[in-house]
């Protein structure tokens, strides 16, 4: 939101106030308080008829300080708030003072504050290296042409700074000039809406900033004042937190920590999903034929996916199959099991007016009502459709309790759609904020249905499929991409949503291969199932077309089979990567400012990433297989053909649809499984470890682990390279092949 009409003026009706001098500050243990006027003091009469911006200065955990603005204290705060699982019960920072200057020190950074002078905060490294600051018209409020109020915070940028993430966004990768709303909606990938809206960004100087705020925050990205990130809310009080480094990955490490890490999925989700698509025909002779054309195909097969018609039109959700389709669900599941294969279900948090549970949620009062009393229903999407209210305890045990009948039947996850467009024109039953829970709900209905698996399938054995997010959602993966049309520059957009949502503390991402909106030409479905089969989760889906590779070529089938034995035998790397994904928050997907900060290259890079630390992935975003890829610093190996490149450098090249640039780094050494049927083998079985570019000598030597189905860590292999021999140690590392690239 912008309140200036250029440098100098406002715009018509609106009314600004900043914080200008400090006129008492107090210092407690682990934080401080500066009360600020928003007018230079400089008589007795000018404290009268004005106002104070109380500014409090605290820690909530190491290497993170927070800054709360607040004009009026005594609005009401009904809530929600996010969840700040690592926040610390005691102080995470210690004050120091020198004459005018008082300072919060929490880890690697300090906040300074010098009451001598103009208002201002200086964030420092712990070199001392200025990494932002909140400068004299930083800390404001504002009144807006229709009354609102507005709390406003300004950070600096520095020459040459870029900014990332705010939730997974399809506009440029780089924010820079951007303004951004973090407000959820149903938009597509191809607007500037987006589906999971985190108000938090990394910036490429080393540090990361949440605003710890629920509901609508507006960012101007260098979009009103050139030089400064702002941020705004409809509120008396707005709170941040500036995260520190000093690299990219130390920023998500410390984020996650505070918001939450992501579960580790199980190891059988890595494996390809396929659907029966949306708005297709399909009924258990339609589904046998599908998993029938696989197998016959030679194309493993993780998970089978019923998407919405496997319910009664009209009528989502009641959680009941269609007889007429499906007569004999729990023996078509029971016969879909038996051939190895993961059950996935369609869910969405509404209820139908047409659905037999409306009336039973409404008697029970589980769904959200106006203000009047009455139920809130609209027919966008279904027919006097309802919202599950899970803000109730009770709802939320009476919607998992109808999930909890299909898991019964042999379901194993569940695709959680929808829960962005949310309205305000409501009550909700913990008395919540409406507008602070539109952004929030998803968060409830993401918690509820992953909580469920995790009881009922066991820790380390849920996994849902969910489109909307908040700050915290990361805990509860996987999340895909939403709505994409089927062409390359949908599949280009789809992964600046992915890379954004990397950066925003989202350690797993998914999109449909092949684009959902239309049907993909042969071409870009092909180039696609690349692109997915190295995304963490890989997913064939569509909406009014099938997505089964046959229906695009025989060349498609073998692109199809060829990607998904590859993943399959990367897997004791890519579970490796999960698990530490797991446990630090640092994603799988991996823009190349993660791994390459240093490298201003990596910095604006779009089109490719990281898969790990190891492998560098390019898709290939055009038809006649021309690519253009930058590859960093050293001797990197082509996975597939062994050819070798010199870094850096940018190259231009064309690929067959059997490869892309999938190169690996060097000094790597790559487990590779020897089962290429199934992602959730034994990886240790014929396993080989693959080494690449090693330098000589125990200084170089490498560390590699290998998982087991749990995360945990099933044998460790120390690698050294001696002249012309490679020596392994580590408990097994008898049986273990050893093969140079």
């Amino acid at each position: 939101m912008k309140f200036t009409n250029g440098f100098w003026l406002m715009r018509e009706g609106v009314h600004a106030s900043y914080a200008t001098e400090v006129r008492d500050l107090q210092v407690g243990t682990g934080r401080f308080t500066a009360y600020t006027s928003v007018a230079r003091v400089a008589s007795r009469g000018d404290t009268l008829n004005s106002s104070l911006i109380t500014v409090e200065c605290h820690s909530p955990a190491e290497g993170v300080i927070g800054v709360r603005a607040t004009h009026h204290a005594g609005k009401s705060r009904p809530g929600p708030e996010f969840e700040l699982p690592g926040a610390d019960t005691t102080p995470a920072a210690g004050t120091r003072q020198e004459g005018s200057v008082t300072e919060l020190v929490s880890g690697p950074l300090t906040l300074r504050l010098d009451r001598e002078g103009p208002w201002g905060l200086r964030f420092l490294d712990e070199d001392g290296r200025q990494l932002t600051a909140v400068e004299p018209r930083g800390t404001a409020f504002a009144t807006a042409p229709d009354g609102s109020h507005h709390m406003v915070a300004q950070l600096a940028l520095g020459v040459g700074e870029s900014v990332y993430g705010l939730g997974e966004r399809f506009t440029p990768y780089v924010k820079n000039g951007q303004t951004v709303d973090i407000w959820q909606s149903d938009g597509g990938t191809s607007s500037e809406q987006a589906y999971k809206n985190i108000p938090f960004y990394m910036s490429s100087r080393g540090y990361g900033v949440f605003v710890n705020h629920p509901g609508k925050v507006s960012f101007e990205i260098g979009s009103e004042s050139v030089g400064q990130v702002q941020f705004s809310v409809e509120d008396q009080s707005l709170e941040y937190f500036v995260v520190a480094g000093p690299t990219p990955k130390d920023v998500l490490r410390r984020y996650t920590a505070l918001t939450g890490r992501p579960a580790l999925p199980p190891a059988w989700s890595f494996g390809l999903w396929l659907t029966t698509s949306f708005c297709t025909e399909y009924d258990e002779e339609t589904v046998a034929s599908f998993v029938d054309g696989m197998a016959e195909r030679d194309i493993p097969l993780s998970v089978f996916h019923f998407d919405c018609f496997w319910m009664r039109e009209y009528q989502w959700s009641d959680f009941a199959w269609d007889p007429e389709v499906f007569p004999d669900p729990e023996g078509m599941l029971a016969r879909l099991k038996a051939r190895g294969l993961r059950i996935s279900m369609w869910i969405n948090p509404y209820i139908a007016q047409k659905s037999a549970l409306f009336a039973e949620a409404a008697d029970l009062g589980h769904l959200v009502r106006r203000t009047n009393g009455d139920i809130w229903q609209w027919d966008l999407w279904q027919p006097g459709m309802a919202l599950v209210d899970f803000t109730s305890p009770a709802a939320c045990e009476w919607y998992a309790g109808k999930l909890r009948v299909l898991l019964d039947q042999g379901v194993d996850c569940f695709k959680t759609d929808f829960g962005e467009r949310i309205p305000l024109d409501v009550v909700w039953a913990d008395g919540s904020d409406p507008e602070r829970m539109h952004n929030f709900y998803a968060h409830l209905y993401n918690r509820t249905v992953f909580d469920l698996l995790e009881k009922e399938r066991g820790h380390g054995e849920a996994i849902v499929f969910a489109r909307s997010a908040t700050a915290g959602g990361q805990q509860f993966p996987v999340h895909w991409g939403g709505d994409c049309f089927a062409s390359f520059n949908a599949m280009a957009e789809s992964l600046r949503g992915g890379l954004s949502l990397s950066l925003s503390g989202f350690g797993f991402w998914s999109h449909d291969i092949g684009g959902f909106e239309g049907t993909p030409d042969p071409a870009v479905f092909k180039r696609w199932l690349a692109f997915g089969l190295l995304s963490s989760h890989s997913r064939l889906h569509g909406n009014v077309s099938y997505r089964v590779p046959w229906e695009f070529g025989e060349e498609a089938v073998d692109v199809a089979r060829q990607f998904t034995l590859l993943k399959h035998r990367l897997m004791p790397y890519l579970y490796g990567v999960a698990e530490e994904a797991h446990r630090t928050g640092v994603p799988m997907m991996r823009p190349m400012l993660l791994e390459f900060p240093g490298d201003p290259t990596a910095r604006t890079l779009d089109r490719q990433y990281m898969l790990g630390p190891d492998l560098l992935v390019a898709p290939v975003f055009a038809a006649d297989g021309e690519v253009e890829y930058y590859v960093p610093e050293g001797v990197w190996t082509h996975l597939l053909s062994g050819e070798t490149v010199v870094g850096p450098v940018w190259r231009r090249e064309t690929y067959g649809y059997d490869s892309l640039p999938l190169f690996v780094r060097p000094g790597t050494v790559l487990p590779w499984g020897a089962d290429d049927q199934r992602p959730d083998g034994d990886w240790l079985e014929g396993l080989k470890l693959r080494v690449f570019e090693l330098g000589e000598g125990e200084d170089e030597a490498v560390v590699v682990t290998v998982p087991d189905l749990t995360g945990a860590v099933a044998a460790t292999f120390a690698v050294v390279r001696e002249g012309e021999l490679v020596r392994v140690s580590g408990a097994g590392a008898e049986g273990v092949a050893v093969r140079l690239g």
